[in-house]
């Protein structure tokens, strides 16, 4: 058999790649067929992915779609607090910050990721094991499934710190929830619960994943259940606040983190997937995935330029904020940033030094 592979072997080091058997309906292993587990691996900074990362994952996805003995994909990430938080803005800070021809690059290598995501020969099954926010959404919403445990939480970042969502979520979000909400999301950077991303198309399904001591398990206390609030808003799914969200703390502390639910819905999947003619699966899929690809293609070179530039700017500044700024202020004082811009002010090391964080 020819090899199409771009390497015969690499050692990876910022993500894990495995290939784990995929399992029938008993749930036991199916001879010969498995499923490509690709995982970021920086949970100490939410699995945010770094350069080196990016050109890991377009590598282990190319890998993945020429394996003959690959069903789908299963992009996922290590530890229970996020799937993927976007770039590391420690990276960004300290050395894309002002640097927008090394960060122009830096995008020819994320735009390489996610269409490579996107142009997949397998179907990909985002495994959402917790926070999937700014970059993070982006390249969730590329995969064709997500199925998320129900403590996830999903949105934006990018004007509250310095970007816009142009990785995908302006391509791609309004064809999941609409164009009202995605206006929304992109903007204001709210984030949404699972149970409220599941009831507006953004995930195909939740499932629980804290375990009490007694051994059953228990939906996120964190939301409401509630169908609306007091003025006959859609309420399922809002964080809740004050008391309540007190008290669903010490609920949740009592608990550990079990995905044992989350990747049998996963295994679930794949198995479901597996029981179709495999030219007419892809072809479909490569059908459904024209929507975003026709944006996406579209838009993401200009994106890229308007990035990089973005990096001497409020970029430079929304990074820094973010990674030197004490905990609890980690954005720039936004009213004195638009004060001084009124005042045409230039981005130079007296603006900086008007809205970056004090510590």
């Amino acid at each position: 058999m020819k090899n199409h592979h771009l390497l015969d072997s690499y050692s990876y080091r910022d993500i894990l790649v495995e290939k784990r058997p995929l399992r029938g309906a008993d749930g036991q292993p199916v001879e010969g067929l498995y499923n490509a587990w690709i995982l970021l691996n920086n949970p100490a900074q939410l699995n945010s992915y770094t350069t080196q990362a990016v050109k890991e994952l377009i590598l282990a996805f190319r890998e993945a779609s020429c394996d003959r003995s690959v069903v789908a994909v299963v992009f996922s990430a290590v530890g229970d607090k996020a799937f993927c938080t976007g770039g590391n803005t420690k990276e960004y800070a300290e050395y894309y910050a002002g640097n927008p021809q090394e960060y122009k690059q830096y995008m020819r290598l994320f735009n390489d990721m996610v269409t490579t995501i996107l142009l997949c020969d397998k179907p990909v099954i985002n495994r959402v094991n917790g926070m999937r926010i700014g970059g993070g959404q982006e390249i969730g919403m590329a995969c064709d499934f997500t199925i998320a445990a129900d403590t996830a939480r999903f949105g934006q970042a990018g004007p509250k710190h310095g970007s816009a969502p142009d990785g995908g979520s302006t391509d791609f979000l309004h064809l999941f929830v609409g164009m009202t909400r995605a206006m929304e999301s992109c903007t204001l950077c709210e984030h949404w619960s699972a149970h409220t991303a599941a009831a507006i198309g953004l995930v195909n399904k939740i499932v629980p994943v804290l375990r009490k001591p007694d051994g059953g398990f228990l939906s996120n206390p964190m939301v409401s259940l509630e169908p609306h609030d007091a003025w006959g808003n859609p309420a399922y799914g809002a964080f809740k606040t004050g008391a309540a969200r007190e008290a669903a703390k010490t609920a949740m502390a009592e608990c550990s983190t079990d995905f044992a639910l989350l990747d049998a819905e996963v295994e679930a999947m794949a198995h479901k997937l597996s029981l179709t003619m495999p030219d007419c699966l892809a072809k479909t899929i490569e059908s459904v995935r024209k929507k975003k690809l026709e944006h996406w293609q579209r838009n993401c070179e200009t994106n890229r330029s308007w990035l990089a530039l973005n990096m001497m700017t409020e970029a430079r500044a929304g990074f820094r904020a973010f990674n030197e700024g004490p905990k609890h202020q980690r954005e720039v004082d936004f009213h004195e940033l638009r004060r001084a811009l009124a005042a045409a002010q230039p981005w130079d090391d007296a603006m900086l030094a008007r809205i970056l964080p004090k510590a």
